[in-house]
């Protein structure tokens, strides 16, 4: 059978359904939830000085925040125009001017006292710069004489010794199909991107259970399912307009259930502030939540499963689809063995949740025609993520909802075009088209025309280390190249990443603004290059939505704060090349945007189709409405593969509690807020359960310490809705708790929960001792909650 194709957008349902309103009272009075109205005048002031360009942005651009893929005010889902905070709070970075010179040339020391959020607030970097050992503050330089640096240090290296990384700020495909082309041919495989931190697990689970790596369905299958189930995902909060097809999906009977350690306010009730009948009364966006421990999922679907195991006992036929299993799926007896030996006290001590519960969702699943799963972070950042997929995996292949309408597994992706990050090549482990071994090489050795190097390149965690490494070493980092991103809010252990960057001989910020890590000190040089937006990207740009729709972007002209010595980020990649290896330069040349998306078709075949996007609102979707149509998987034997795995032991100690980092009112560690708008949590606020602060005699809003053997966290206890015996902490707040060096052992990301002690803080302080170093946390000065 052919691949059918995606038919474009649905229209909304015109009546109103009181029945999923918040409350009659209109605009939320009296409640707690997000001020989109007032947020949207914000951010029209925000840009007063540039609102032309702003509009245009907005009218003719596709998105560059989360990566549900909206092109000026439509996407491919629903008809109607749609806007979003996430949008808007992002729009500023394309808008502002550049920092004044007064302030970006000032004492290292003083802009060291801003904040990322206030750096960013400065405007944009306005030409390239460099700071040397001794050197007291940033000097300007020509951009010969900046790539000229960075060159002549590559040249002197051996390619083991540098790495790239090229992060999620609306980096288009090109530029991450530049990045990995470049470093490749300029001799290294240490490339490395975003989305891996985030995603990786998701399709290298995805790929051993069903044989593709991408969302298997599209948005419109959340309309009219049966079962939408969010797994550690919120979407809400991360991807604002996906509520309106939340609540699309309840007024087709649509039952939505989450599964998360905390309640989520906004997964609870949503104001849509472009649906007027839910900007008036809200919308009650989930029907049911299973408050799952952190790390407690794989036992949760076990129990699932085991419920399952057990239905069919009693009837053949009553929860496994067996006609499907029989045709589509290896390895059943295999999985139901290992699921039937698992008891349900284990099941139910490690998932937190009653066997009674978990029947209840095993018998809705079970009597469901159709479902779709959607997941996020929740799922993807533990140390076994992979295992936590691949049982995601496991569920919708015994039940047969893979392939059609209304049912897919769909990792649920935070940011505009990381999906086409890795398609793109701009991983170590991947090359456009393919992983990154056997013919593929050789296929793409054949297309580029020159030789890869043939060693395993490092994931982004794994540089950081080898910096430190000793000087004789082969691996270790001297040079980092860095698009974009801040390691120092993003990964675990800050002070250790700190200390990293600042033994590299180069450091290399290509970026649109300063951040806290652009700041740290260098053994030879740090160098700032000022890249160009998306918007202003000659020739236009592609990005990947999570639905596999690949979106044309155009240039957009006029923008009256124009930055004169920004560079496309593509353009910069091309001519770091043809300083380091100026007689083969060539095989990376391109001459614009149409030439790179001509050579991107070839090189990854489901990209075919990309050549021909030129306009505002041209788009096409790789792989066709769902992949795996018809349960046939694009694995060896055409079969998808049950994945049998054990519940992790998470080794928690009596009194140990488990704490998972969260974002509020933040686009990954671009802070916005320093409110939760859905909650009122604080940036330093620890969420805890009623009985747990109860037996704890915490009181709300008093302090508390949060602490292991890693780091100490210092903040206010927030009575919350959240599963015994786990916190929440902001992200990257809360980064000091989590060690450096814990990898998830597939896919290689970082992990972001930890086992924890919690005290009131006067008891903690009273009785110190040496074990604890306390890490000097900025902003404990904070005013007691109001």
């Amino acid at each position: 059978m052919g691949q059918t194709k995606h038919q474009g957008p649905m229209k909304k349902s015109k009546k109103p359904a009181p029945e999923h309103w918040v409350s009659p009272v209109p605009f939320g009075l009296g409640k707690i939830k997000p001020t989109h109205i007032r947020d949207s005048f914000k951010t029209m002031w925000e840009n007063k000085d540039n609102l032309g360009y702003a509009k245009n942005i907005i009218t003719k651009g596709v998105c560059d925040g989360c990566a549900l893929g909206v092109s000026g005010l439509y996407d491919q889902t629903l008809t109607g125009p749609h806007v979003c905070t996430t949008r808007f709070n992002v729009l500023r970075l394309n808008t502002m001017p550049a920092i004044e010179p007064d302030i970006l040339h000032s004492d290292i020391d003083e802009l060291r006292k801003y904040s990322s959020t206030e750096l960013r607030k400065l405007g944009r970097i306005p030409y390239p710069l460099i700071r040397r050992p001794g050197d007291r503050s940033f000097s300007r330089i020509s951009w010969d004489e900046a790539m000229d640096t960075i060159a002549e240090k590559m040249k002197r290296l051996d390619p083991m010794q540098y790495a790239f990384y090229m992060t999620s700020r609306g980096i288009t495909n090109e530029s991450y199909y530049l990045g990995g082309k470049v470093s490749r041919f300029l001799g290294t495989n240490n490339v490395d991107n975003a989305s891996r931190i985030c995603h990786s697990p998701s399709k290298t689970a995805m790929k051993r259970s069903i044989g593709v790596g991408a969302s298997t369905s599209n948005y419109q299958d959340w309309i009219g399912t049966d079962v939408l189930l969010f797994w550690g995902s919120v979407a809400s909060n991360s991807s604002p307009v996906s509520t309106k097809y939340m609540l699309e999906a309840k007024k087709k009977g649509t039952k939505i259930i989450v599964v998360n350690p905390y309640r989520e306010p906004s997964m609870d009730e949503y104001w849509v502030p472009s649906v007027p009948e839910s900007a008036l009364f809200g919308t009650k966006v989930a029907d049911d939540f299973y408050q799952v421990n952190i790390g407690g999922d794989i036992a949760f679907m076990h129990g699932i499963m085991k419920h399952w195991f057990d239905m069919e006992k009693e009837a053949h036929g009553s929860a496994i689809n067996h006609k499907f299993v029989n045709e589509h799926v290896n390895g059943y007896e295999e999985l139901q063995e290992k699921v039937q030996e698992q008891s349900w006290e284990e099941i139910t001590a490690s998932s937190g949740v009653s066997k009674e519960r978990i029947i209840e969702l095993s018998e809705l699943l079970a009597n469901s025609k159709n479902a779709v799963f959607a997941w996020a972070l929740g799922l993807t950042m533990h140390s076994f993520a992979s295992d936590n997929i691949s049982q995601v995996a496991n569920l919708a292949l015994l039940r047969g909802f893979l392939g059609r309408k209304y049912s897919g597994l769909m990792p649920f992706r935070g940011h505009s075009s990381v999906q086409g990050s890795g398609e793109m090549g701009a991983d170590p482990f991947v090359l456009p088209g393919g992983d990154f071994k056997g013919d593929n090489i050789t296929r793409i050795e054949k297309l580029w025309g020159f030789e890869l190097p043939k060693w395993q390149g490092d994931i982004v965690g794994v540089t950081l280390e080898n910096i430190l490494l000793p000087e004789e070493n082969e691996r270790k980092i001297k040079l980092y190249y860095m698009s974009g991103g801040n390691f120092l809010e993003t990964m675990p252990d800050p002070d250790y990443v700190e200390k990293a960057l600042s033994e590299l001989d180069i450091r290399v910020h290509q970026d649109i603004i300063l951040n806290t890590s652009t700041l740290v000190d260098a053994k030879e040089a740090v160098v700032v290059l000022p890249a160009k937006t998306r918007y202003e990207q000659e020739g236009g740009g592609t990005s990947t939505s999570t639905e596999r729709m690949v979106y044309f972007s155009p240039e957009i002209k006029g923008n009256k704060n124009k930055i004169e010595e920004a560079r496309a980020e593509w353009k910069i990649y091309i001519d770091l090349a043809k300083r380091v290896k100026p007689e083969t330069a060539d095989l990376v040349d391109f001459k614009d945007g149409d030439a790179i998306r001509a050579e991107i078709a070839k090189a990854n075949p489901s990209y075919e189709g990309v050549q021909h996007l030129k306009n505002q609102g041209d788009v096409f979707q790789w792989g066709g409405a769902w992949l795996c149509e018809d349960g046939i998987c694009p694995t060896p034997d055409g079969r998808g593969n049950l994945i049998p795995v054990e519940i992790p032991d998470l080794n928690k100690k009596p009194g140990d509690f488990y704490v998972t980092t969260r974002r509020g009112k933040q686009f990954n560690s671009m802070v916005y807020g320093e409110t939760d708008p859905f909650n009122r949590a604080e940036r330093y606020d620890v969420l805890i359960n009623p009985d747990d602060a109860k037996d704890l005699h915490i009181r709300e809003g008093e302090a508390v310490v949060v602490y292991n053997q890693y780091g100490v966290f210092q903040g206010q206890a927030k009575v919350a809705s959240i599963a015994q015996s786990n916190l929440g902490v902001h992200f990257p707040e809360g980064n000091f708790l989590l060690p450096k060096g814990r990898y998830e052992q597939f896919a290689g990301i970082p992990d972001y929960n930890i086992a924890v002690k919690i005290e009131k803080a006067d008891r903690f302080n009273a009785r110190k001792d040496t074990q604890y170093l306390e890490k000097p946390v900025p902003d404990l000065e904070m005013s007691p909650p109001s």
